[in-house]
């Protein structure tokens, strides 16, 4: 998981007018929100062979311009996971990117009236000339979970991992709860109990698609362990020599079963 703040290197600006030129930053990105990078796992100079959907200016990275670029292609590109494994930083920036570039594809039309959309002047806003609706990047904020027994830890066999055979409890907040009301939520509909001192512990972007997680841990209360069938196959507790580590330290779920083993 990377910890450094975004803007260590990064100052946030954007313009839908300006074009790259030499020594600019180009984050070029197919449909399937894949990276581009040459032969040597570096980003591009130039946009020659591609055929650009759009390109736009989203701020200085390490004191030159950045782009990110949707282009139009059936070729392959590098997957964000896999970007993480070999080059944290620019997996760091990249996803930034990609939320950006999602945002853009989505809002270039009104969603409410069909209208094609303006970017503001001062705000990164996409708004409507027609009838006023203002577009916003989006992000989903859903929390993840750490629930201690003692010196064992919640785990859940979750019906869309392939992966993983046990992974901790996550889900998306949901429209007018706190985010402290959506872990007691999950838990007790995925799982069927209780749980008691819930801890914020800390955050992540999370670009898989456009999340921001919320990681908290917490202690067992009451109730038995009764799973719903449908996202949750199973679930148990672990000690922490019992646990199935991850392949990758790209998520905070991996920090928080790291939290959990040095702490017990």
């Amino acid at each position: 998981m990377i910890e450094k703040s975004i803007y260590e290197n990064y100052q946030i600006d954007f313009s839908n007018t300006l074009q790259p030129a030499d020594d600019d930053i180009l984050f070029i990105f197919n449909e399937n929100r894949e990276l581009f990078l040459d032969e040597n796992k570096n980003l591009p100079k130039s946009l020659d062979n591609f055929d650009v959907d759009f390109c736009l200016f989203i701020g200085v990275y390490n004191d030159k311009r950045a782009f990110v670029i949707n282009v139009e292609t059936e070729d392959e590109f590098y997957p964000l996971y896999e970007v993480y494994e070999f080059n944290h930083d620019l997996y760091h920036i990249a996803g930034k990117a990609v939320l950006v570039r999602d945002w853009y594809i989505s809002h270039r039309f009104c969603g409410r009236c069909g209208v094609e959309t303006q970017l503001d002047e001062k705000d990164m806003m996409l708004k409507c000339p027609s009838c006023g609706q203002v577009h916003y990047p989006r992000i989903a904020p859903a929390i993840i979970v750490a629930v201690e027994n003692e010196d064992k830890l919640l785990m859940a066999k979750h019906s869309y991992h392939k992966t993983h055979k046990y992974a901790l409890v996550a889900g998306f907040v949901e429209p007018g709860e706190s985010i402290e009301e959506a872990v007691h939520r999950e838990v007790l509909e995925e799982i069927g109990i209780k749980i008691k001192n819930l801890k914020y512990q800390r955050s992540q972007s999370w670009p898989f698609p456009n999340s921001l997680m919320l990681a908290f841990t917490a202690e067992y209360d009451s109730g038995d362990i009764k799973v719903d069938g449908d996202e949750i196959l199973k679930a148990k507790w672990f000690k922490k020599e019992e646990i199935e580590r991850y392949d990758s330290d790209i998520s905070i779920s991996d920090w928080l079963i790291q939290n959990f083993i040095d702490t017990h």
